[in-house]
């Protein structure tokens, strides 16, 4: 019987030391021991190509290649990370997969995507996302200057804090048509999702929908399949 792990939204930020050693220890004790590991989007909180943010995250990616002898590692663009590419996926011995991804396990089929798709009430957001990871945008801005590029990021970061002290609760959160116009291309499977940081279960009529909660610098959370579902704290 297979088991895997499957985490989201740690969004690590180079140099900040408690929530990569977090996620480093997650990997020795916890992913170590199963089949398959998950992310499903946003790994890190800022990925600006892979020529300048590899070296960023030297740690992680030397943890994750170390993982990769014992755990298969299925790794989601998420919509911070969205620009990681092949050479990511090279030097950590992962596999980029695309959004949603169905998921067979012991425990039943899952289909398992970031879940930002699913705002669909955040109109802003969702124009935003078709032009910057449009591909002619991500073709334009890996050939800029470092230097522009890290200006960029963090209009855009400052941009988007700045949208959300605005925006509702609702707005931000999965809009439920738009979740079960997903579900009805996948009938007898369930929905697991990040992004939202609402870690909760909802149960539906034809489905269940787990929502997977970010992490803090001293705190995760990932689930677990091993024949049935389960949740783990990560600490």
């Amino acid at each position: 019987m297979s088991s895997s792990l499957i985490i989201a939204d740690l969004h690590l930020i180079s140099g900040e030391a408690d929530k990569t050693n977090l996620f480093i220890k997650f990997c020795q004790q916890q992913a170590s021991q199963v089949d398959q590991l998950f992310i499903l989007g946003d790994l890190f909180n800022t990925w600006l190509g892979d020529d300048l943010s590899l070296n960023d995250y030297s740690k992680i990616i030397a943890e994750l290649k170390t993982l990769s002898a014992t755990t298969k590692s299925l790794v989601m663009t998420g919509n911070r990370d969205f620009l990681l590419g092949d050479e990511f996926a090279k030097q950590t011995g992962a596999t980029l997969i695309d959004s949603p991804y169905l998921f067979e396990s012991d425990a039943g089929q899952y289909v398992l995507t970031h879940g930002d798709e699913l705002c669909t009430d955040d109109k802003g957001y969702q124009q935003l996302k078709s032009v910057l990871q449009h591909p002619i945008t991500r073709f334009i801005f890996l050939r800029l200057p470092k230097k522009t590029r890290l200006n960029l990021a963090g209009k855009l970061r400052k941009k988007s804090v700045e949208a959300q002290q605005t925006k509702s609760r609702e707005i931000m959160d999965t809009n439920p048509d738009a979740v079960m116009a997903l579900m009805e291309k996948y009938p007898d499977t369930n929905l697991i999702h990040g992004h939202t940081h609402r870690l909760n279960t909802h149960i539906e009529r034809k489905f269940t929908r787990y929502v997977l909660g970010d992490w803090t610098n001293n705190a995760g959370n990932a689930i677990k399949l091993n024949g049935e579902l389960s949740r783990l704290e990560i600490h």
